[in-house]
């Protein structure tokens, strides 16, 4: 009976140990887009290696709109995004109080893509893309040869982001001249992996997603340039253009939102310095563009002076540059 007694009270002190270890561990919640999911979830582990369990960083993937829907209710610390935040969702939030950081941390390269048996596509205008996905499409564009004479009479398979991804706003916005204005009969997700998947495995496919997804499958899809129609010829998607300037209108700043109240907090103070600081090695490991060392700092000093709001006026909006964006930042 003693014995049973001694194992007994040491299993409760353990358990109460561990119950008190979960109890001092803090957790910093995270949701939002896709297509920032690569480097958070980098920043994620980074961060948690370096504070040895003392602090959990949870990273959701419910596309940009469905992370502001969580952030703007108050269940996130930070909303991940792959557009600015829109004037809807900013009164969603002043409706329930809830107040916000707007950090730049990277920019992407939105890549069209195709199969790589595809061999009559290099390049298509904007004027042909538009061609492809507007509304008026549905139903009507339905073989290459609707696009381009010269290509195939072959009909072809669409894959594109979902409803709640910014990538989906931003792409119609920068294509068909309006947010969410898209034919709808294509295969939708939020999920960036289900596009590379479908484009993968469809030699008629044709569809667009974030260059960190197709970076590393870039042996089964072929990117395909973009003629912005401006002079600059066919430019195909890479850090370099962006970097340049060249890759128009599908480069786009991407972005972190910290609600200020989650802000006062030590632990998320700490998360975001290692973002600034640390984290452009992490956002060129997943095949982003880093921002130079100077916009990081002065959005981290901008984080500190507790500068809320938006520079974008709440409106979507195509080809903001890095230097426009750097900009913007240091002016506000």
């Amino acid at each position: 009976m003693k014995l049973f007694a001694l194992l007994g009270a040491t299993a409760l002190a353990a358990t109460m140990v561990a119950g008190s270890a979960i109890a001092q561990t803090k957790t910093i919640v995270i949701d939002g887009s896709s297509t920032v999911f690569p480097p958070a979830e980098a920043f994620a582990e980074e961060f948690q290696k370096l504070n040895k369990g003392a602090v959990r960083v949870t990273v959701g993937v419910s596309g940009t709109g469905g992370g502001f829907k969580k952030f703007c209710r108050g269940e996130t610390d930070i909303s991940n995004g792959s557009r600015p935040i829109l004037r809807q969702e900013m009164d969603e939030c002043a409706k329930n109080g809830i107040s916000f950081i707007e950090m730049p941390i990277a920019f992407d390269a939105l890549t069209v893509a195709v199969s790589p048996k595809n061999k009559f596509i290099e390049c298509l205008t904007v004027a042909e893309l538009k061609k492809i996905w507007e509304p008026a499409a549905q139903g009507k564009v339905m073989n290459f040869s609707d696009v381009n004479p010269k290509f195939p009479n072959v009909k072809m398979s669409l894959f594109g982001a979902g409803a709640d991804s910014g990538t989906f706003d931003y792409f119609t916005e920068a294509v068909n001249g309006k947010a969410k204005a898209t034919r709808a009969d294509f295969t939708a997700s939020e999920d960036d992996n289900v596009l590379v998947q479908g484009i993968e495995r469809d030699e008629n496919s044709l569809g667009y997603i974030p260059y960190a997804y197709y970076e590393p499958h870039k042996a089964q899809l072929k990117a395909v340039a973009i003629d912005e129609g401006k002079g600059k010829g066919c430019v195909k998607p890479s850090l370099e253009a962006v970097t340049a300037g060249s890759y128009n209108p599908l480069a786009r700043p991407l972005f972190i939102y910290i609600s200020a109240k989650s802000a006062e907090k030590q632990e998320v103070k700490e998360y975001v310095e290692f973002i600034m600081t640390k984290g452009a090695p992490l956002v060129a490991e997943v095949k982003y563009l880093p921002l130079p060392a100077a916009a990081y700092a002065t959005a981290l000093k901008h984080f500190k002076d507790g500068r809320k709001g938006t520079v974008f006026g709440g409106v979507p909006e195509v080809g903001v540059s890095v230097d426009e964006l750097m900009k913007r930042d240091a002016k506000n």
